[in-house]
């Protein structure tokens, strides 16, 4: 290992991309390999099988393709739902929104419950649905970053399988995992849809799904072929069993330095200090100390109940006084970099905090101390007359 260490830059605490650490980024930097070599198989059958450990499964089939979180809505939109068939859409904010738009995209006849902002879709309206209405497939954002909220994955998963025991479940996980608990196997996931650049701690570029065999099943028992080209499980899971046999495949070209990041990251993540549980419970702890701190200076939550509210970031409300030209601007000049609203409805009147990975895990880096006081100044700056 090189004693490489990262160029000095800004802080990035926004809820993804979010820091990693130097050794990560040195694998992204190392030089590139064959992608159906003896030296890269091994290393790409071993984040398929890390990914399990990160989710709590031991029958799920993980799939690792160049692209964004976004692909993963293809994947599942293109490989498991048929034209006329239904789905039903959580919706907690600008993600499920998205989502929808995918599904219909495909042909999907989507319906929608949409929860207040700041909140989440309550266990009775899901019931209710589930119940007046025959569903393929049900989709739920576990953390939407444009609100904050964190959905009850358990809860969600005990409601489909006890009362549309047939429906499959869908997480979009893209700011959840790794971040947040998934026991995927447990609680009756069919599909994780993630990527690699906020909990998991790499830089952007993976796609990162997580099927159920019951999902599997589904896609190959279509009625009629996959809707996508690039997406088409037909094309990758062939290719992901050979990876993980030891074997060459080849479908697309895999983004090979990245794979090499991705593995020294999930290598931290599952084999190494602190655990992945105690991971867990440090992001609790930092997301409690970010939030405490900005209620304490007089701030509040945009997320309406801390049982709904996410681990790895924080959407906070801007004081009265103050807004976003105000703050972020001003923690720019102190390499901090925070972002603004994304909830079409009240994007002026928030910003969001992203705590995780590298800042919550190795707290010798002071990043949640650095993010804390930077605000509190910067409100100061602004003028702002609260509790500084």
């Amino acid at each position: 290992m090189s004693t490489f260490h990262q160029e000095a830059h800004k802080l990035l605490v926004i809820p993804g991309p979010i820091e990693v650490t130097d050794e990560v980024l040195y694998a992204n930097a190392r030089p590139p390999l064959a992608h159906t070599g003896a030296d890269f198989i091994p290393i790409f059958g071993d984040c398929l099988r890390m990914m399990r450990d990160v989710l709590y499964t031991k029958e799920g089939q993980p799939f690792l393709v160049a692209g964004s979180g976004t692909l993963g809505w293809d994947m599942v939109a293109s490989n498991l739902i048929e034209a006329g068939e239904s789905a039903l859409v959580l919706n907690t904010g600008y993600f499920g929104d998205s989502f929808a738009e995918c599904l219909e995209t495909y042909g999907a006849k989507v319906d929608v419950i949409r929860a207040a902002i700041g909140g989440a879709v309550p266990q009775a309206e899901i019931e209710a649905a589930l119940k007046a209405k025959k569903y393929k497939l049900l989709t739920f954002t576990h953390v939407d970053t444009s609100t904050g909220v964190l959905s009850d994955a358990k809860m969600i998963g005990d409601v489909v399988r006890a009362v549309s025991p047939d429906t499959l479940v869908i997480l979009d996980g893209v700011c959840a995992v790794a971040s947040e608990e998934i026991r995927f196997d447990d609680w009756g996931i069919d599909v994780v849809v993630s990527a690699s650049q906020k909990g998991l701690g790499a830089p952007p570029g993976l796609s990162v799904v997580m099927a159920s065999q019951r999902a599997i099943s589904t896609f190959q028992n279509r009625k009629v072929p996959v809707s996508s080209y690039y997406a088409s499980w037909k094309k990758w899971l062939p290719v992901m069993q050979a990876y993980e046999k030891g074997l060459p495949a080849y479908f697309a070209t895999p983004p090979v330095n990245l794979v090499q990041a991705f593995h020294t990251t999930l290598t931290a993540i599952t084999k190494g200090t602190p655990s992945l549980e105690k991971r867990l419970a440090m992001h609790k702890a930092a997301s409690a100390r970010v939030k405490g701190a900005m209620t304490d200076m007089g701030l509040e939550l945009l997320t309406l109940d801390p049982y709904y509210s996410a681990n790895g970031m924080s959407a906070i409300k801007y004081p009265a006084g103050v807004k976003m030209t105000d703050l972020i601007p001003r923690l720019v000049k102190k390499n901090i970099v925070v972002t603004g609203g994304l909830h079409k409805d009240v994007k002026d009147t928030y910003f969001r905090i992203g705590h995780m990975g590298t800042t919550v895990v190795n707290p010798e880096r002071g990043d949640i101390d650095r993010v804390i006081s930077g605000v509190k100044e910067a409100l100061g700056e602004a003028g702002y007359k609260g509790n500084l």
